[in-house]
Order: structure tokens, then C-alpha cells, then sequence
């Protein structure tokens, strides 16, 4: 089974519940999994042959929330290649902002951009359609346990 990090940017709660539901039904899968809210690079770097999870909404004008900009921004200045990463990731979002889960597509073109390897799609979780996201995440998160 996989050691994944959850990395968490947050705001009003959604994106950590999410996390929690995510660590949740990870563990269940016999997985080891630890959340980190605001997260460092040296917890990040703790992951990078193993798997991390990054469950963020979007703030702004499609940025990252606080909790996770300063991990993203050392990420990107710290790392370069990053070839023995797996990861997955949830973004959380409005669509009726032109940039709707931008924090997430960021850090997504981020990580493709250092050669990690994404697991499954990016779920993408529209706050004008779902109530609930963690109930909403449920199943891609039992699929993606499985994928690993």
C-alpha cells in the first residue's frame, strides 16, 4: 500500500473536509496517509518517491488559498524534476468565475511541469452544483485508492 501526503489549500473548510473524507477512505484501503494543512517544503519533500494528494480550493482571481501558496511558490522555486512523484489532485471551485478552479489547475501545470506523475484525472468540484464535496468526492477518491 502507498504513503500519500494530503496537502491541503483551504479557505472556508470545504477543501479540508474533502481531506478528511479523502484520509478517510484511504485508510480503509490499507494505505498510510497524513494531512498537512499548511503544509512545508520538507514535508513535501518526505513524499517525493512516494504519493501525494492535493486538495485545494481557489481564492481571488483564481489563486491558492494562504494555507497553501507559500508550499506551491517553494515548490516551484525550490524543485526542478520531480520524475518519482505520483500524485493526485482536487480542486475545488465557483464556475461562475472565468477562473474556476484556477489554484488547482495551477498547481497541477506545476507538477506536470517537473515531470510528476499524475494519478487518474484531476477532479474538478463545482461549488454551484455540489453541496457536499466531500460526499461528492467519494467515489473518485475509492478509485483513485486503487489506482495506486
Amino acid at each position: 500500500m502507498a504513503k500519500i501526503g494530503i496537502f491541503v489549500g483551504t479557505v472556508y473548510g470545504n477543501a479540508l473536509a474533502v481531506a478528511e473524507e479523502a484520509q478517510q477512505i484511504l485508510e480503509q484501503q490499507g494505505h498510510e496517509v497524513e494531512i498537512y494543512e499548511d503544509g512545508t517544503l520538507e514535508q513535501w519533500q518526505k513524499y517525493q518517491q512516494q504519493t501525494v494528494l492535493v486538495v485545494t480550493s481557489t481564492t481571488g482571481q483564481g489563486d491558492l488559498p494562504d494555507n497553501i501558496h507559500p508550499l506551491y511558490t517553494a515548490i516551484r522555486d525550490n524543485l526542478g524534476y520531480q520524475n518519482e512523484l505520483h500524485y493526485g489532485l482536487i480542486a475545488l471551485g465557483d464556475s461562475s468565475y472565468d477562473t474556476f478552479c484556477g489554484g488547482g489547475r495551477a498547481f497541477d501545470d506545476l507538477l506536470q511541469e517537473q515531470s510528476a506523475k499524475r494519478i487518474g484525472d484531476v477532479l474538478f468540484i463545482d461549488a454551484i452544483d455540489v453541496v457536499e464535496p466531500e460526499t461528492f468526492a467519494r467515489s473518485w477518491i475509492e478509485e483513485w485508492g486503487r489506482l495506486l
